[in-house]
């Protein structure tokens, strides 16, 4: 036998509030002074016991679930950033009674096939983060989003001492697009700091091809002092040919990565990187993609993680 579905009685009795309370809340009532700590009680009751509002209740008799899709087909994948949004994302939808599908792969019609077949409760599309028209603030910005996290990378050099610095790209075309916002944000960081533009370049992706354009790029600019990876990769790739090239790191030339990947503090001198809380931003994407209050949990600003690459 299904068990009974939870009605607005039970959500009142578990937050300790009336049905009136509740209805409000839920319903989002204007002009009904509820304080913020009671709204949430009601909203986390609701969610615990997975009560659901006629209109809702409507919709899933008629086919939604209890899936949450999130969409991250043209992110790179496998770094520790996502990764690490995924777990907090997946952790809080479990605890809600929710079951995340990430939806990496995709072509046209997916999406709409896909929505057909199950019916998700809500899509999370953080590919339109990064590759909308307003990707400088969809995800934060300047306040906790990419650009701030690459100001904190570029920061960090600058705070050393650094005045020419620049900036390492892998030949990969899946992280082209964010690569390009990564080169962009720090260019305007060193700018407002009142240094050069930094200066970027490409590595080919072999031993061989990343020594020849490290080579190529501080002949080209030999005032550079420190260089900054557009993500780990990048950075370790730039560690190895300066090894190749007998240039030390860091006092030639200083080295920092982005993403703080488990490779980093293995290579010798260690990677110094940039850390992100991206598991916070998935517990409060969990709840706001829901249409429940995302809490007081604010995630931390980025922060690095020195060692002795620069």
């Amino acid at each position: 036998m299904a068990a009974a579905r939870a009605t607005m009685k039970d959500v009142a009795r578990a937050s300790g509030v009336s049905p009136a309370t509740v209805s409000f809340v839920l319903n989002d009532t204007p002009d009904q002074t509820i304080a913020p700590a009671t709204r949430e009680r009601v909203r986390r009751a609701a969610a615990e016991l997975g009560y659901l509002p006629h209109g809702v209740a409507r919709a899933l008799r008629e086919g939604s679930s209890r899936i949450v899709v999130l969409k991250a087909a043209r992110l790179p994948h496998g770094g520790t950033s996502l990764a690490g949004f995924i777990d907090g994302l997946d952790e809080e939808l479990e605890r809600l009674g929710f079951t995340l599908l990430v939806r990496y792969g995709e072509r046209p019609g997916d999406s709409e096939q896909l929505a057909t077949a199950i019916a998700p409760r809500a899509v999370l599309d953080l590919d339109s983060y990064y590759f909308g028209a307003a990707a400088e603030g969809a995800d934060g910005g300047w306040v906790n989003g990419l650009a701030a996290h690459t100001a904190v990378q570029i920061g960090y050099l600058i705070e050393r001492g650094h005045e020419r610095i620049g900036m390492a790209v892998t030949a990969n075309e899946r992280i082209a697009h964010l690569a390009g916002l990564r080169r962009g944000y720090a260019e305007r960081t060193a700018m407002n700091a009142g240094l050069p533009a930094v200066q970027s370049f490409v590595l080919p992706g072999t031993a061989e091809g990343d020594r020849a354009a490290l080579a190529e790029f501080t002949a080209r600019n030999p005032a550079i002092t420190a260089v900054a990876g557009t993500d780990d990769e990048s950075a370790l790739r730039v560690l190895s040919a300066a090894q190749r090239l007998g240039i030390a790191v860091p006092r030639a030339l200083a080295v920092i990565g982005f993403d703080d990947s488990a490779a980093g503090e293995l290579f010798s001198p260690a990677l110094t990187t940039v850390r992100i809380d991206t598991a916070a931003f998935g517990r409060r994407a969990a709840r706001t993609v829901l249409g429940l209050d995302p809490g007081s949990e604010l995630p931390g600003p980025a922060s690095v993680i020195r060692r002795e690459s620069a």
